[in-house]
């Protein structure tokens, strides 16, 4: 059979005709001869099984380059438009796949260029024509490790930070403005993420009022003060819930306790270090104490974090990191401590470490609750930190602990 079409294909004319087939012998399709139709009844059968003779396809004149090109271009289209057709390839007869699969989804097949050649490794779409070819990757632009914008950050940072000094250095009273400020932002925010993802109410009017109450006060009448706002500020609580009846009701009285005494409570110790003859080297010893904190934990974490260290609450803090924090802190504390205060290094290394706990604890404790919440930031005020709230985890505890230090350390 291998010779009879070799005969046939050397009686092709000049105009590129071929003559009919022969009945009972079976030619290779050509790129420009439509398969014949499956009819019912006969989809398994072979593309080489003996037919009667098919019409001979017509012609196509090879006039010029152009013309072949034309030609060519009809056999592809006439080849890919064959529907559900099983076609014999060019070499040996063996029939090609079908075109579509169980269910009469589309079967890709490998590319072929209009000589029969295959081309690129890769799949096409018999239907569509698309490739599959995975496109290269593209480059991916590697993150910031701390996660965060930190241009921004270090902007945002140093100008709280001049804010601070400016208002020590000139009004205290400034200083005790910009944290009853912050504290209010911060209880916004904080009560609205409650309530947008957990719809939880917080008696927000009491918790305001009464958080300036405690940080105000906390000024001329210290702890007293403050520790008697935040009494009434509990009882305010308790009566302003009652007219929303019991659903929920020990649910947004306990996230209204949580919040007085977290956010303003804690921030009354920051503003009782104020008033003492020596109270810019106490909120600067403070300060300085958890910014050298937060500043070693970060480099440390950066170069080296490898050990995570409450992988499910805030993956990216390490031991080399809590390290790095120990080193900075107690750096720290004990310079502050011993050249502004008139402490001993002793106590600075103590107060330094006393820091790190808290400023650590502070850290965990937001990371806790902000997954819980299922948020990543409390606000998006300040650029490169999130919100008030994602500034002062880590501030909020050591004011407690640094007023009590500070308090034993360095008796007014």
């Amino acid at each position: 059979m291998a010779q009879v079409s070799e005969e046939r294909e050397d009686r092709v004319d000049a105009t590129g005709a071929r003559p009919a087939a022969t009945p009972g012998t079976s030619e290779p399709a050509d790129a420009g001869t439509p398969a014949t139709p499956e009819f019912p009844g006969t989809a398994g059968a072979s593309a080489t099984s003996e037919t009667p003779q098919a019409a001979a396809t017509p012609a196509v004149p090879e006039t010029s380059g152009a013309g072949e090109a034309a030609r060519l271009s009809a056999a592809g289209t006439a080849a890919a438009d064959t529907p559900a057709a099983s076609r014999t390839g060019e070499a040996g007869g063996a029939p090609a796949a079908s075109r579509t699969g169980e269910g009469g989804a589309p079967v890709k097949t490998p590319a072929v260029s209009a000589n029969g050649a295959a081309e690129t490794p890769g799949t096409v779409d018999a239907e569509s024509g698309a490739s599959d070819t995975p496109a290269p990757p593209e480059a991916v632009k590697k993150a910031s490790k701390a996660g965060r914008n930190l241009p921004a950050a270090i902007g945002v940072a140093l100008l709280l930070g001049a804010a601070i000094i400016v208002s020590l250095l000139t009004v205290r009273y400034l200083f005790i403005g910009i944290i009853a400020i912050a504290i209010a932002v911060g209880t916004v925010e904080f009560a609205g993420v409650l309530r947008r993802v957990a719809d939880i109410r917080v008696a927000m009017i009491p918790v305001l009022v009464g958080g300036q109450a405690m940080i105000w006060l906390a000024w001329p009448f210290g702890r007293e003060g403050a520790l008697t706002a935040f009494v009434l500020t509990v009882l305010a609580c308790l009566l302003w819930r009652l007219p929303g009846g019991a659903k929920g009701y020990l649910r947004d009285i306990s996230a209204s306790v949580f919040a007085a005494a977290y956010l303003p409570l804690f921030a009354a110790f920051a503003a009782m270090l104020v008033p003492p003859h020596d109270g810019v080297g106490r909120v600067l010893t403070f300060l300085i104490g958890v910014v050298a904190s937060d500043t070693g934990g970060y480099i440390a974490g950066v170069l080296g974090g490898k050990h995570p260290m409450a992988p499910t609450i805030s993956p990216k803090k390490t031991w080399e990191g809590f390290a790095g924090s120990v080193i900075g802190g107690v750096v720290a504390g004990a310079l502050t401590l011993s050249l502004m205060l008139d402490g001993h290094v002793w106590q600075g290394v103590i107060f330094g470490v006393a820091v790190v706990l808290t400023a650590t604890l502070g850290d965990l404790v937001e990371s806790l609750i902000k997954r819980d919440l299922g948020v990543k930031d409390m606000g998006t005020l300040l650029p490169g930190h999130g919100g008030i709230m994602d500034r002062l985890d880590s501030l909020l505890p050591s004011a407690v602990v640094s007023w009590l230090l500070l308090s034993a350390f360095v008796p007014v």
